[in-house]
């Protein structure tokens, strides 16, 4: 009765809003060191509510409808960043089976067995026979998966905008210092991306190494833009249309210089993460998204209507 509440709720306050969600990995199990990261059966229940709820559509076919005015009443779409490999394995069968599109943003320098730097730093963290490491002069004692999160989360912070160079230095550094292995590929390769895009799920760029565009030169900006692009076309055989900037904040991640670069590139969309809903009168290269925190389906989806009353702009 509440979820029916909330639907009628939401075509009041939607209309003409779109909601996109952002994702990055839906895990097999609980993961301790990523705990906001829905689980299999968390993710089941979500696209369950959108199912039941809202109206779920692909990037492209809202794109159209803002463009024409012609949004239908609680339209969300779904969105994953990065090219985790648990976004065939895990997710995919979860939106096929309630018949949801989605869209993967790619960043393409990780699909050669790479991991992400954060990932990589995350690990170094999570091993839970490791009780000390040394970062840089800096010995840290580790205790439990609170412990070892948090101060996880504050060399992610110290190092998030270096360059990428010396950011990737830095953590071959730290695994050398702590003699420490790598995990097992956590990305996508290219044929996997294609068993994806295969499979009807929609393929976006997300640069080629993941890096904060605002603190690079222009031109290096559009080697990261148009490179990642090409090397997914390349991997499909199909046109890529859409963009997702790295970490996503405008004017802190990326700026004007950023979004007039995607634009000239000829993508058909970019998305980005401050909170909120987009309206026709949203550039379609600031589209905002946002994914609801709560555990329950109801919190979940009061959140989720609560989102329409955001602004559209940045």
């Amino acid at each position: 009765m509440l979820h029916k509440i909330l639907q009628v709720t939401g075509k009041l306050l939607g209309r003409n809003k779109l909601s996109i969600l952002i994702y990055h990995q839906v895990l097999a199990k609980p993961d301790p060191m990523r705990p906001s990261e829905p689980t299999a059966e968390v993710f089941d229940w979500q696209m369950r509510l959108l199912h039941d709820y809202f109206t779920p559509l692909s990037l492209q076919d809202a794109m159209q409808h803002l463009q024409h005015n012609t949004l239908p009443a609680n339209a969300v779409c779904v969105t994953f960043d990065d090219g985790y490999l648990n976004n065939l394995t895990v997710a995919q069968p979860i939106l096929a089976k309630y018949g949801i599109p989605a869209t993967v943003y790619v960043a393409t320098a990780f699909s050669q067995g790479t991991n992400m730097w954060n990932d990589r730093l995350i690990y170094l963290f999570s091993q839970p026979e490791r009780q000390q490491l040394q970062l840089d002069d800096t010995p840290l004692a580790l205790t439990d998966a609170a412990d070892r999160r948090s101060k996880a989360q504050q060399w992610l912070k110290k190092l998030k905008y270096l360059p990428i160079a010396q950011r990737l230095e830095k953590i071959d550094q730290f695994y050398q210092q702590n003699n420490a292995t790598e995990q097992e590929p956590l990305m996508m390769s290219p044929a996997q991306i294609k068993q994806l895009s295969d499979s009807g799920v929609t393929i976006g760029a997300h640069t080629v190494n993941h890096p904060i565009l605002k603190v690079m030169p222009a031109e290096q900006q559009l080697q990261e833009i148009t490179q990642s692009r090409q090397q997914l076309e390349n991997w499909l055989g199909k046109p890529v249309q859409h963009f997702a900037y790295p970490n996503g904040v405008k004017d802190t991640d990326f700026d004007d210089t950023t979004v007039k670069l995607v634009t000239e590139s000829g993508f058909s969309s970019a998305v980005i993460t401050n909170w909120g809903v987009s309206t026709a009168t949203t550039s379609p290269y600031l589209l905002k998204r946002f994914t609801p925190w709560d555990k329950s389906p109801l919190k979940f989806h009061s959140r989720l209507t609560l989102n329409y009353t955001k602004p559209a702009h940045v």
